[in-house]
């Protein structure tokens, strides 16, 4: 049974992503693929996130740059209900997306509504798709948990984060604080976790 569903951005997690990694290593995870990932329309990327949310009896949500914000689209969904936590990986601002990907994105407004069920951020202190100000403003609105992990880019592969170990450890504390806590936990900050010793400033257009 799967009990994790992972959510890329734009273009997909190429095969060396650590969302593609996960998939690979982690037997109950699977990657939920659209069938277009270089010009999302966010209703698309909503019904295959429901025909996948549907086929299990509710699952953890782990997301990457837009697909923290079709995550944080299920504020109000119906099958928001199935979603147990959520891992929300550097999000991206839509203002962002559309100024280095014009013409390519169409998700509506930017997601603000408190989610109804808890998530954990993993944000970066340069990342070109969300300033830490933005980053801020959306785990507060989102009512999340939030750790900063340094100058981490995108936290992608073009920022050195191919394999993500770390990442299995921010998993579990989310899942541990979803099924311990009733509600999304209080907005928390550290940064003292160091990130990868082969750290590059990310590319604006690859592996988003």
């Amino acid at each position: 049974m799967v009990t994790t569903l992972l959510i890329p951005g734009l273009n997909g997690s190429a095969p060396n992503h650590w969302q593609r990694h996960w998939g690979r290593e982690e037997p109950r995870a699977m990657v939920v693929e659209q069938d277009d990932w270089a010009c999302p329309v966010l209703r698309d990327w909503q019904e295959r996130l429901d025909e996948a949310l549907s086929n299990t009896d509710g699952a953890f949500l782990v997301g990457h740059s837009l697909g923290c914000l079709l995550i944080a689209s299920y504020a109000h969904r119906r099958q928001a209900e199935r979603i147990r936590g959520a891992l929300l990986v550097a999000p991206c601002s839509l203002a962002a997306v559309h100024r280095l990907h014009p013409c390519t994105v169409r998700f509506g407004d930017e997601p603000l509504d408190q989610l109804p069920f808890p998530s954990l951020v993993i944000g970066s202190l340069d990342d070109p798709y969300m300033s830490v100000e933005q980053l801020e403003r959306h785990v507060g609105s989102w009512g999340s948990a939030l750790t900063t992990i340094g100058f981490a880019g995108h936290i992608n592969i073009a920022s050195g984060f191919g394999q993500w170990p770390e990442g299995y450890g921010f998993f579990a504390r989310m899942v541990k604080d979803a099924t311990s806590r009733p509600t999304p936990s209080a907005t928390t900050y550290a940064h003292s976790v160091r990130p990868p010793a082969q750290f590059s400033r990310p590319s604006e257009t690859a592996d988003h």
